[in-house]
């Protein structure tokens, strides 16, 4: 399985948590930030932490970043250092850009540089916060011990159309799908198409996925990450 190399620009609290949380997950993470002190604070924690302007072109190239999968502008509030360093990595040939939202212009002008995504962090967290509250999903991410989890994760393409018995999913991943969740068509009172979801505990082996299904399994949590 291939081991995604990432570029982490910018050592503020978003930028700092992403760059542990992929190393801590087997991610190759190569970080970089013009504060010496935020260097040396983060550098036992990930793969390359090197003090560097990431708006300088010779700079990019000089530790190559143009062979990086992911990288994650994560500059605080400098939207021109950030939209330079989206662009310069776009015209380096990095594959994927995801970038740190200032604010809606920066958001718009960073798509147009290249961005592949936009994220807001704060919105983000809000949004699950309140759904948490408001319909808790028990089965997210349940862990029954230090190698052992119960995790819900999406259903692959490859999987659309096809029955548990035709994917054979414990043998081939090594975890068990013990539901499935998916939205089903309604009426209500007023007459109003909707959906609602519904949960499929202990499915048979003739169950088939299907586009936007969600399924419960249990195994190993490296199996799951592969199943992901």
């Amino acid at each position: 399985m291939k081991k995604y190399q990432f570029l982490v620009v910018g050592l503020g609290v978003f930028g700092t948590n992403v760059a542990k949380i992929l190393s801590q997950k087997g991610a190759e993470v190569l970080v970089i930030d013009n504060d010496e002190k935020k260097i040396q604070e983060i550098s036992p924690f990930v793969t390359q932490a090197i003090v560097a302007d990431a708006t300088d072109e010779k700079t990019l190239r000089s530790i190559g970043a143009g062979d990086i999968d992911i990288a994650i502008v994560a500059i605080g509030e400098n939207m021109e250092a950030s939209i330079l360093t989206t662009l310069l990595l776009r015209e380096l040939g990095v594959k994927q850009i995801l970038v740190k939202n200032i604010n809606p212009l920066h958001a718009k002008i960073a798509a147009k540089v290249g961005a592949d995504r936009i994220v807001y962090p704060e919105v983000e967290v809000a949004h699950k916060v309140a759904e948490s509250f408001l319909s808790p999903n028990i089965f997210e991410v349940i862990k029954l011990s230090q190698e052992y989890n119960v995790s819900e994760v999406g259903v692959l393409k490859k999987f659309w159309g096809k029955n548990l018995k035709e994917l054979d999913i414990r043998a081939k991943y090594g975890v068990n799908v013990i539901a499935i969740k998916r939205k089903a068509p309604f009426v209500t009172d007023s007459g109003e198409s909707d959906f609602k979801e519904e949960v499929n505990i202990a499915p048979g082996p003739e169950e088939e996925l299907n586009e936007g299904d969600r399924i419960i399994v249990i195994g190993k949590e490296n199996d799951i990450e592969k199943l992901k």
